[in-house]
């Protein structure tokens, strides 16, 4: 190592950098005033270049979605999509959520639809109803319910 480069690490950095670094004008109150927009919307409107969407067509475009899962990720990714909908899918949906369960070998996930079923529903009768409507794919599946697994004890 150098003398020079010594002297300059051991006496720390110069006060001059510090003065010419503090004497600068700052611009930035002249480029805010330059840049100010002439009106009172500082965003644009944005348009969706989606239409509205009907139930029959939301169950056809998720029950094929769900014939073309390949991975866990892909199935988890399609029903996290379909439940954040203000809508709770149809059985038909369901049911191609769970076959595709099934075809990836995700019981989890299979458990969870139901779990999602119930959040989503408005009260216990309509849980009831897709119980009963899916009842037979649960048992063809093998698929039990949380509630039979771990019974609430009142």
């Amino acid at each position: 190592m150098s003398a020079s480069l010594l002297r300059v690490v051991a006496r720390g950095p110069s006060s001059a950098l510090f003065r010419t670094v503090a004497a600068r004008p700052q611009p930035m109150v002249a480029r805010a005033a330059v840049a100010a927009p002439k009106t009172f919307s500082t965003s644009m409107r944005m348009r969706s270049e989606h239409q509205e969407e009907t139930f029959e067509e939301f169950t056809a475009r998720y029950e094929k979605e769900f014939d073309g899962v390949q991975d866990v990720f892909e199935l988890q990714r399609n029903l996290n999509n379909a439940f954040a909908y203000d809508l709770v899918p149809s059985p038909s949906v369901l049911a191609a959520a769970l076959k595709a369960a099934r075809r990836v070998n995700d019981f989890p996930t299979a458990v969870r639809v139901f779990e999602g079923i119930k959040s989503k529903v408005e009260n216990k009768g309509q849980y009831e109803q897709y119980l009963a409507e899916l009842k037979p794919l649960r048992e063809e599946l093998g698929i039990v319910l949380k509630e039979d697994l771990y019974p609430e004890e009142n």
